[in-house]
């Protein structure tokens, strides 16, 4: 627990221009609060008492305001900012590096089944206030998700999304416009572009007469 305190703190340290000492960090901040808490429950979690881990894990959402699953893996050195509203779900998985503002869910779509319903968010992204994640996608090392922005597709490496549904906007540094839908008609274009052909062909009838 100590050394993965340490990295937290660090990773706080690291990312936060208020931070200005370690004992600060370690007292004040929700974010460092709840992931203390998640560590104890997950350690209860793993080990079988389930019921104990889920009433840590509720404790921290009264004190903290974030909400993490104690089944959820997050790895050491994850710096969760302000992070009033956060909900991590059960089998989401946060690696090392990553930066998770206020506001974000890594959640289900209610749709997904089996074990994996929860996002990966790979190490070193940034999840900026509001976003949601959701689904059992994976979104890889280094990308930025914009403010409120809704992921449900996996994101390449090294990518910054933004929008509803999310877009790619820049991967590796270059300017795309990448949709993250797997799915590219769009039904009310097509249903327009429908209507546009009868609406033409019954003005050549009516022409003809």
């Amino acid at each position: 627990m100590g050394k993965k305190l340490k990295l937290d703190i660090d990773a706080a340290m690291r990312n936060d221009p208020a931070a200005r000492t370690r004992f600060e960090v370690r007292y004040t901040y929700s974010g460092i609060k709840a992931l203390i808490m998640y560590r104890r429950a997950n350690f209860f979690y793993r080990h079988g008492f389930k019921l104990l881990a889920r009433f840590i894990s509720q404790r921290a959402k009264k004190k903290t305001g974030i909400e993490i699953h104690p089944a959820a893996t997050i790895a050491p050195g994850v710096f969760i900012d302000h992070g009033a509203g956060v909900v991590i779900g059960e089998t989401a998985v946060v690696e090392e590096g990553v930066v998770i503002y206020q506001g974000v869910t890594l959640g289900g779509t209610g749709k997904d089944k089996g074990k994996k319903r929860h996002p990966t968010i790979k190490k070193g992204c940034v999840i900026s206030a509001g976003a949601k994640v959701l689904g059992g996608i994976t979104v890889n090392e280094f990308c930025k998700i914009g403010a409120s922005s809704v992921v449900l597709q996996d994101v390449p490496a090294y990518s910054t999304v933004v929008g509803i549904p999310g877009k790619v906007v820049k991967t590796n540094g270059k300017k795309v416009t990448q949709d993250l839908e797997q799915e590219k008609a769009d039904p009310v274009l097509e249903e327009i572009n429908l209507l546009k052909a009868k609406i033409q062909e019954l003005e050549k009838k009516i022409g003809g007469n």
